[in-house]
C-alpha cells in the first residue's frame, strides 16, 4: 500500500496509477511522461522522497511531462520492462518509447541535468535484466 505522502501526491497532483492496461492508455495520450515506481516505502523510504520530489520536477519542465504512479500490483511485471534494478525509480519515456530511468534520490540539481539529457535524447533500448550465460566444456562428446 502507498504511504500517505504517496497518496497524497496522487491526489493532489491528479496522478492516475496505472498498470500494465492503464499504461498503454496512458502512454498513447502523453508524448513525454515520467513512471514513478515507489515500490514499499517501508522498505525504500526514499519513495516518500520521491514523491515530495516528483511535482517539482514535472512543475520545473513546465509541463512538458505528464507523471503516473505504477500501482505496486504492477511494479515487478514493469520493472522488468524498463530494466532498472534499484527502487524508487522515475522511468522516462517519449512516444511509449524508453529514454531512461534515474533511481534513488538525486540532487536537485542532479534531476534537473540528468532530465534535459533524457529529454533531449533519443529513445534507447530498455535495459531489460542480464541473466549470465555460463557454458559448460563440451568433453569428449565434442570433439
Amino acid at each position: 500500500m502507498p504511504s500517505p505522502l504517496i497518496r497524497n501526491m496522487v491526489a493532489q497532483h491528479a496522478y492516475p496509477v496505472l498498470n500494465a492496461d492503464s499504461l498503454q492508455v496512458f502512454l498513447a495520450k502523453h508524448r513525454e511522461v515520467v513512471l514513478f515506481f515507489a515500490e514499499n516505502p517501508k522498505q525504500f523510504p526514499e519513495s516518500d522522497d520521491v514523491a515530495m520530489i516528483l511535482p517539482e520536477l514535472v512543475a520545473a519542465f513546465c509541463g512538458r511531462l505528464q507523471a503516473a504512479l505504477i500501482a505496486q500490483s504492477a511494479e515487478h511485471q514493469l520493472q522488468a520492462r524498463f530494466g532498472f534494478a534499484t527502487w524508487p525509480a522515475l522511468v522516462f519515456l517519449r512516444d511509449g518509447d524508453y529514454l531512461g530511468a534515474i533511481t534513488r534520490v538525486q540532487n536537485w540539481d542532479d534531476y534537473l541535468r540528468e532530465i534535459r539529457r533524457l529529454l533531449d535524447s533519443a529513445p534507447v533500448r530498455a535495459p531489460g535484466f542480464k541473466i549470465p550465460v555460463v557454458s559448460e566444456p563440451l568433453g569428449n562428446c565434442g570433439r
